[in-house]
């Protein structure tokens, strides 16, 4: 199967599949006529990568995650702790854009607006520290 089909299978890019492919997430075998062809495995680890990738999860995790389901006698606790520390990394960022959201309400909250000079939003961000 042509790049052009795999990607519109997969839901991936082109650009994407041939950089997975740089990378050596998949394999596509050049023919002899210079184009890379891709069967169904690889077809089905670059649908498991593109659902990876819109969990959240890493290209290292993917690859991870990838050698794991390929690997029949794999340990599925293995699966289990990246999964749960991909979690705890989510529930990380949940937290911090929570309070994200917090301080950009406040600072929205104690501006007045119209036509006069003074913004409290510019003011906030002006004193505000916070932390990555």
């Amino acid at each position: 199967m042509k790049i052009g089909e795999v990607a519109k299978l997969t839901g991936l890019s082109v650009k994407s599949i041939r950089y997975y492919h740089d990378i050596n997430l998949v394999h596509g075998v050049k023919g002899e006529n210079g184009y890379r062809e891709y069967d169904t495995p690889q077809v089905n680890s670059l649908k498991f990568i593109h659902h990876c990738r819109e969990l959240g999860f890493s290209l290292d995790d993917c690859r991870s995650l990838l050698d794991l389901k390929l690997d029949n006698l794999r340990d599925a606790e293995e699966v289990k702790a990246l999964a749960r520390e991909h979690l705890q990394e989510i529930s990380q960022r949940i937290i911090k854009l929570q309070t994200l959201e917090t301080q950009l309400s406040q600072l929205v909250k104690d501006c007045r607006g119209g036509a006069q000079p003074d913004c409290a939003i510019l003011t906030g961000l002006s004193c505000s520290t916070t932390t990555n």
